[in-house]
């Protein structure tokens, strides 16, 4: 009889944050060959969220099926000075054998500081009774501050209560969440820095590399060979973004999952307008290599407001909003937004000239509220010149909520990784 080796235990916490949801774990817990970066990590990871499925169902994992939810995340005490955790994010593929730590995930960013309250990871003697706390994380992949403002209730964190966010079907607790400095400076990190262990990506061909506006443009015009020529807005806020019109792919900025994820050819014209600009914002050297960076950059599109129905059924007013947005996470249209994209929607709305600054009406603002498929969401961002006349994002700021689902531990079969 053939043996087959047992199957191992993994403590592990499942929460939602935001409109995502993802396994995370403490540094320390996991297997010793995976507290490193490496092919045993992303293995591990792989097989804990049910990865590559052919199916695209992932039923043998914790993952389910989309973008949103197909997501790990490792945490650990951090030794930066004045920082609480470190925060490392994985965007696994549902299909594929990869793992890609290229970027933050804005959305689980919210359930960071409450988990790692839970986890110990934080003195309790600095954790107040009630009120909030403000939880300052270091985001691994990015090499950039967090800052979560967390609310706790008798010494817990406080998971209940009436904020409600559009895409996400409960109220909960609201978490503030401040992106300090989030456009990549190109010194520490930032959009274009990889997980720890993993090496640099390539400079822009403007040589600005980690600029807020990589080619040093607000708008540059984008040539996609055998697609078409569009203006785009490239830009390092939050996540690496690629902003188009709407108009200029035929869409209207109302447009629900349906109408584009159905569409084999609309999604494989936008990867190929996605690659031509990560190429274009020096995060890959060629367009081939786009496959293997799932993540970044994320591409979005805009238009000026316009009323629909949500996918929940909510009617949307074009009076309640400033602009329309959809972005594609994964190779399809998300369900909400993106928080990092968000963070990059604010930091462009706030800048005038961008595609987004103009969709919203043009001029200075300091906060926008735009609507997403399944609704609204309002992000707001400290954007100003320097003395050289280049752009500059303090901080942008939004709300989410975080709770979490279950807590244990995940078993993965001991030769999986």
């Amino acid at each position: 009889m053939k043996h087959h080796p047992h199957q191992i235990k993994v403590a592990a916490t499942y929460m939602r944050g935001g409109t995502s949801k993802g396994v995370f774990f403490c540094l320390e817990d996991l297997p010793p060959v995976t507290q490193h970066p490496g092919p045993a990590r992303d293995a591990l990871l792989l097989r804990v969220l049910g990865s590559p499925d052919p199916y695209g169902k992932q039923i043998d994992g914790m993952g389910n099926a989309s973008s949103s939810t197909s997501k790990a995340v490792i945490l650990s005490r951090s030794t930066r000075p004045g920082h609480d955790v470190d925060y490392l994010f994985a965007q696994v593929s549902i299909d594929q054998p990869l793992v890609d730590w290229s970027g933050n995930c804005g959305n689980l960013s919210a359930a960071v500081g409450p988990c790692a309250i839970h986890m110990g990871l934080i003195d309790a003697a600095r954790i107040p009774q009630n009120g909030t706390f403000a939880v300052r994380i270091w985001q691994a992949n990015i090499g950039k501050t967090i800052v979560a403002h967390v609310p706790l209730t008798d010494g817990q964190v406080q998971e209940t209560g009436d904020f409600e966010l559009d895409g996400v079907t409960f109220a909960a607790a609201e978490v503030t969440l401040e992106f300090i400095d989030p456009a990549d400076d190109g010194e520490d990190g930032g959009a274009a820095l990889p997980a720890p262990g993993r090496p640099r990506l390539a400079k822009s061909p403007s040589g600005s590399g980690g600029a807020l506006f990589p080619t040093g443009n607000v708008v540059d015009t984008l040539e996609v060979p055998g697609v078409g020529t569009f203006a785009a807005t490239l830009i390092n806020a939050g996540i690496p973004t690629i902003f188009l019109n709407a108009a200029d792919l035929g869409y209207t900025g109302t447009e629900l999952q349906g109408a584009i994820n159905g569409d084999a050819q609309a999604l494989a014209r936008l990867e190929a307008i996605r690659a031509h600009g990560a190429v274009r914002m020096g995060l890959i050297q060629n367009v081939g290599e786009a496959a293997t960076r799932q993540h970044t950059p994320k591409i979005a599109f805009v238009a000026p407001p316009a009323s629909y129905t949500a996918s929940s059924g909510k009617a949307i007013d074009a009076k309640d909003i400033d602009l329309l947005v959809r972005a594609l996470s994964m190779g399809q249209l998300h369900h909400a937004m993106m928080g990092t994209a968000a963070v990059a929607i604010g930091a462009a709305t706030a800048i005038p000239g961008t595609l987004v600054n103009r969709a919203a009406g043009g001029g200075v603002r300091s906060s926008v509220r735009f609507g997403h498929p399944s609704g609204t969401l309002r992000v707001g961002a400290d954007a100003r010149q320097n003395d050289a006349g280049d752009w500059q994002v303090a901080k942008a700021l939004m709300s989410r909520s975080a709770r979490i689902l279950m807590e244990g531990w995940v078993r993965v079969p001991s030769g999986s990784f």
